[in-house]
């Protein structure tokens, strides 16, 4: 009998609402990591210009300035081996392999999301039976606790009108925190692989450790 696995999706996209940068981990219950992918997307990164917000200011992570700044990271780490460059068909060929190994239970922060920039991609995450979302598990859940609002509001992880973050950033570094440890995680790179592996791998470690898998898919739907 296979254990109980789950395939953690991040994408980080262009202004073709396309996927740049795809990473993916498959993790057990434990949240050992099993196999993982990070890869630029041929004919879409370095073809079109990430996702930018003209509205954002020029210091802020999305503005048109970061994004240049970001075009040179991606490649700076496909250089040092951090990614790998892929086309659409090699990522469903990983994919269709996973599924044929582990025959996870697929998961993504904002799931709808990541679906249909996937879907534009022609990065085919249909193939797996079944899904939840890890945001809305995570809302439900952790994001109706008492303990979470105090720790949002005592570490300044609030919206400009004063409405408690439920990023993805936010929910990991609740979930890190120990009171007998400095300090908080770093933020969230918003790199795909890394934001699934250290960030959404540790909620999702978080929510199995207080309900049942069956639960949690309830929750996420």
């Amino acid at each position: 009998m296979k254990k109980h696995t789950t395939l953690i999706v991040d994408t980080e996209t262009t202004k073709k609402q396309t996927v740049a940068d795809f990473g993916a981990v498959v993790v057990d219950r434990q949240g050992v990591i099993l196999d993982r992918l990070g890869a630029m997307v041929t004919g879409h990164f370095g073809k079109f210009d990430l996702f930018s917000d003209p509205t954002a200011p020029s210091d802020s992570l999305w503005s048109a300035q970061s994004a240049k700044r970001r075009a040179k990271d991606y490649f700076a780490m496909m250089e040092n081996g951090q990614r790998i460059w892929a086309s659409s068909a090699y990522i469903n060929q990983w994919l269709a392999a996973v599924n044929a190994r582990y025959q996870p239970t697929l998961t993504a922060y904002n799931l709808s999301f990541d679906l249909g920039k996937c879907r534009n991609t022609g990065i085919d995450l249909g193939i797996f039976s079944r899904s939840f979302c890890l945001m809305k598990a995570a809302k439900r859940t952790i994001g109706k606790t008492a303990d979470y609002e105090k720790f949002c509001r005592r570490h300044g992880l609030v919206t400009a009108k004063g409405n408690i973050r439920m990023t993805a950033d936010a929910m990991a570094k609740f979930c890190d925190f120990s009171d007998d440890r400095y300090g908080l995680m770093d933020d969230e790179p918003h790199t795909a692989l890394e934001d699934a592996q250290f960030y959404e791998a540790l909620i999702l470690h978080r929510l199995l450790g207080k309900m049942t898998r069956k639960q949690l898919l309830e929750a996420g739907k």
